[in-house]
């Protein structure tokens, strides 16, 4: 229960960041992450989230760059 309710949050805010996904999409793109997340162990949680901070970091850096 509670799982779904993040995967439809996550989806709902997802859907709002990129236009070209509508609330279906966000919707279905909610369910996938909560299963992925469901069935994904503890250390590759971890390193998918630092990669993203990672990732993140440095696309803001390229962009404080060429400002």
């Amino acid at each position: 229960m509670i799982g779904k309710i993040i995967g439809a949050y996550a989806g709902d805010k997802l859907a709002k960041e990129t236009g070209s996904i509508g609330g279906a999409g966000g919707a279905a793109l909610g369910v996938i992450a909560a299963t992925v997340l469901r069935r994904m162990s503890l250390p590759a949680m971890l390193a998918i989230g630092a990669g993203g901070y990672m990732a993140k970091r440095l696309r803001e850096k390229g962009a404080v760059g060429k400002a």
